[in-house]
């Protein structure tokens, strides 16, 4: 057998000179969905320039500051909150399960140490001080992390009534309870809205999601009705509908904005509309700004951008390596897509009046900064998700090198019957 050690050796020679370049051909992984980096990072640019385009007029005229005072601000809460996703993109997602219930319990001590403040700004009492510090904004994110480890942990048992839809409606209710007091009705629909989202992401019984269905309409209707802010938001809604000469202002006006803005726009900065009259343009009616000076097609190009960046976090959540991280992805990602279509379509009268903030867009550093925690901690799960994926092809790379370095030193059957039928003839 000695003429079969220096084929055995080529083929040896050649076989890692292939790996090598299948190897070298693989594309480079920086262990994060890219895509969606450069996603965030566009909106977060466009957002800067829109931002001061917005505020410079309503900065100085409003708030009696310098024209460049909320762009600084919203600067500096960038910067906290791009350290926030860094340090959430390395902070395993999996250690939240046992954090889970201390962030549920901070936020609630935050919304009720708001009401105890009692800073009432704009008949709402929201924020800690001057308008800053906003748990409300925090509580969207505390409970897309709650409800994701609390239904992820009780999975198996969901079809129950007690330890599915009773312990739901608790927790839904103590959290929108305390954010409608102060009363912020967008924040608190958006909190129940993510509630029966997550319900039925995790396998929740569909009698008890159309329970919840059925109740949350009800109770809806209920707030709309008697509420004095929720009725005076329903019936101009209901006016508009019928004649958009009687809108509100803030919809004629944020209408008015989108007509003059066109096809292309007036330019950036060129918009007249948030001079004359156009409701708090840096923050809720931005995207009544960004019709008006780039036109209907940035402002398309705006809903693209949410509508990838909704399409990575699912993504994300298809590749996650558990239920656990599928279920915080998907919640994440359709929380914010959620937050910047409600803001966009009551720019343009389809729902009624809400405040959500339009994220990565809009001044506001609370919404900024959970915002870029959301997206640290999708950007987490798609790494850890990349590891996982790179341990399996090592895995199964090692398994292929190991049956075939066994292979080679067996010789081969053919042979072995050859020889075989010498000894027999012998």
């Amino acid at each position: 057998m000695g003429h079969e050690t220096p084929l055995t050796i080529g083929q040896d020679i050649t076989r890692r000179t292939s790996t090598k370049a299948e190897a070298a051909r693989r594309p480079l992984r920086l262990g994060i969905d890219v895509p969606l980096l450069l996603i965030v990072s566009t909106l977060l640019v466009f957002g800067l320039l829109m931002v001061y385009s917005a505020s410079w007029d309503y900065s100085s005229t409003f708030m009696g500051e310098s024209q460049t005072y909320m762009l600084g601000r919203q600067l500096i809460f960038l910067g906290m909150g791009v350290l926030v996703a860094i340090f959430c993109t390395w902070f395993n997602y999996h250690r939240l399960q046992k954090l889970a219930p201390i962030v549920m319990a901070v936020t609630i001590v935050g919304l009720i140490a708001v009401l105890i403040r009692n800073e009432v700004i704009n008949n709402a009492v929201r924020t800690f001080s001057q308008g800053s510090g906003q748990p409300s904004e925090a509580a969207k994110l505390a409970i897309v992390i709650y409800l994701s480890v609390w239904l992820y942990a009780k999975r198996d048992q969901l079809s129950d009534v007690s330890f599915g839809l009773v312990p739901l409606g608790a927790i839904l209710g103590l959290l929108g309870g305390l954010i409608f007091l102060q009363p912020d009705l967008s924040a608190a629909t958006t909190i129940f809205l993510l509630g029966g989202i997550l319900f039925f992401l995790a396998g929740g019984d569909l009698r008890q999601i159309a329970f919840l269905l059925v109740l949350g309409l009800i109770v809806g209707w209920i707030v709309l009705r008697f509420h004095p802010t929720g009725s005076q938001r329903l019936s101009e809604y209901l006016i508009s509908i019928k004649d958009l000469t009687q809108a509100p202002m803030h919809l004629s006006r944020s209408l008015e904005a989108l007509v003059k803005g066109g096809w292309l726009g007036v330019g950036i900065g060129q918009a007249n509309t948030k001079l004359t009259g156009l409701p708090v343009p840096p923050t809720d009616s931005i995207f009544a700004v960004v019709g008006e000076e780039t036109g209907f097609l940035g402002a398309s190009g705006l809903v693209v951008l949410y509508l990838l960046l909704m399409w990575r976090g699912l993504k994300i959540s298809q590749r996650a390596p558990d239920g656990l991280g599928k279920l915080m992805a998907a919640g994440l990602s359709i929380w914010l897509a959620l937050e910047a279509f409600i803001n966009m379509a009551v720019i343009v009268g389809l729902v009624p009046f809400a405040g959500n903030a339009l994220p990565f867009i809009s001044a506001g550093g609370s919404n900024l900064m959970v915002s870029l925690a959301a997206i640290g901690i999708l950007l987490n799960i798609s790494r850890l998700s990349a590891q996982n994926q790179a341990e399996e092809e090592r895995a199964f790379d090692a398994f292929v090198d190991l049956r075939w370095r066994d292979r080679r030193w067996r010789v081969p059957r053919s042979r072995r019957t050859e020889s075989a039928n010498r000894s027999s003839r012998r």
